[in-house]
């Protein structure tokens, strides 16, 4: 009896649960056709002058001016890789990979004079 009268007060409280989250209304979003309509114009509005920005940027870097942190460190991790593969065979080749992409990267990233790079924005 107290199993099925604890089912019973369970299935009532999960009941009187759901009634408040039906009853919601749509506050918070938009309840006008209007107001709806001046969001979608803002938006169309934004992406024209995103558009019209990015257009007119003309691109006419080098690839090594695009890419040149990339380069230099697949550059280094190369070198690593061959000067780890004379001294160790494979296992040096894996090292010496590791160690150059670590050194390259740490030079590109940290120790390069960003002077140098004003050109990059």
């Amino acid at each position: 009896m107290k199993k099925i009268f604890g089912l019973v007060m369970s299935i009532a409280l999960l009941a009187g649960a759901v009634v408040p989250a039906s009853a919601q209304t749509r506050r918070g979003t938009y309840a006008t056709r209007a107001a709806q309509q001046r969001e979608y114009e803002r938006q169309r509005a934004y992406e024209q002058r995103q558009r019209e920005y990015y257009e007119d940027r003309y691109d006419d870097r080098s690839v090594w001016e695009k890419h040149r942190d990339k380069l230099t460190v697949a550059g280094g991790t190369a070198a690593g890789a061959v000067v780890g593969a004379l001294v160790g065979g494979k296992k040096g080749a894996i090292i010496g990979a590791l160690v150059g992409a670590g050194g390259s990267a740490l030079y590109t990233y940290k120790l390069r004079d960003k002077d140098e790079d004003n050109w990059r924005r």
